[in-house]
């Protein structure tokens, strides 16, 4: 059974996972210092920090969207919810509102009548692979595009997009 991660978190959940950081690193630091004295302040801040990077390892972990055969779940700490294959009316490759490339979904059906779920956000592609980030992503869009190749979803790519994926990263545009 073939699984797909991917998912974008969005900004306002990155701004509430590292006030959650902070809120972590000030609820440890401050207890320490009253109980040991002003001496363990460094104590308290570098356990606060251990414990906060734990927690905020464990928020983005959660914070996901993962493709099935069956379905796309969608995870966030709080909640997990099941989207049927049959609400994708198609994907699209194309530019988001800060001119980074974003891989949506768009959705029929279910609590709105219509939407989108964003599956990948990069930057965008000006060179070959050049580290971990570029290669981890390039795979991320191999495994999407193939996944949805196989659901027989159609996939919308703007023209400058696929011929940077092609010519840099060897991505050759959807066939349809």
């Amino acid at each position: 059974m073939q699984r797909v991660h991917a998912g974008v978190v969005p900004t306002g959940r990155v701004l509430g996972y590292s006030l959650a950081g902070v809120a972590v690193v000030v609820a440890v630091t401050v207890p320490t210092v009253l109980l040991f004295g002003p001496a363990r302040v460094f104590t308290g801040i570098v356990l606060g920090a251990i414990l906060a990077v734990a927690a905020l390892f464990a928020l983005f972990t959660r914070d996901t969207v993962i493709l099935t055969e069956q379905a796309i779940h969608r995870r966030t700490p709080w909640s997990a919810t099941s989207i049927d294959w049959e609400r994708v009316v198609a994907g699209r490759f194309g530019l988001d509102e800060d001119a980074r490339w974003s891989l949506a979904l768009d959705l029929t059906g279910g609590e709105e009548l219509h939407s989108e779920l964003v599956l990948l956000s990069i930057p965008p592609v000006r060179g070959p692979v050049s580290g971990a980030y570029d290669l981890r992503k390039r795979e991320q869009v191999n495994e999407i595009r193939n996944m949805l190749r196989h659901k027989k979803i159609p996939i919308t790519v703007l023209p400058d997009i696929a011929g940077a994926l092609e010519r840099h990263w060897q991505i050759a545009p959807p066939t349809r």
